[in-house]
């Protein structure tokens, strides 16, 4: 046998018993069962991934639900808040509307009243000159006594006719 043959032959005599020793200590057991822990570690860690997971799916649908509620609900504010606006606008219109006529109506009746005043006015200023032209007529054509009492007399009768 040569050098290399022997050198090899205790190699493998060694690792022979290297093996033994390691199986008699129960080395692959412990091997196995730290692997088995590892992965039981890891299966349980994956379930527990999985569970978030789920929960987050589930908090994820959950809060797109009350965004979508929370989007109809503030269209919805949107919606009556128009309505109420322009309720208020037609009901501003028509107040507008109501006070456009009531002042138009007091105008109305202001200019009445004016025209009225001044057809008065006019009939008693004519009714004045009248009665001064007629006394200045009747003064020059009457004596002073005789057109004193004329005169009199005529501004009963105007004022019996006025009142």
């Amino acid at each position: 046998m040569d050098a290399t043959s022997l050198a090899t032959l205790w190699a493998t005599i060694a690792l022979v018993i290297f093996l033994a020793i390691a199986v008699y200590i129960k080395v692959p057991r412990l091997i196995a069962k730290a692997l088995d822990a590892r992965a039981m570690r890891i299966s349980s860690e994956l379930d527990e991934a999985r569970k978030l997971r789920e929960e987050a799916q589930q908090l994820l649908g959950q809060y797109q639900r009350k965004r979508k509620e929370a989007e109809q609900e503030a269209a919805d504010i949107v919606a009556a808040a128009k309505r109420e606006a322009d309720l208020l606008a037609a009901e501003a219109h028509k107040k507008t509307e109501d006070y456009v006529t009531r002042r138009t109506a007091l105008a109305e009746q202001k200019i009445g009243q004016a025209e009225r005043d001044a057809i008065s006015e006019v009939r008693a200023s004519a009714v004045d000159i009248a009665v001064e032209a007629a006394r200045a007529l009747l003064a020059a054509k009457v004596d002073v006594k005789a057109g004193a009492d004329l005169f009199k007399a005529s501004l009963a009768d105007v004022k019996a006719k006025l009142n």
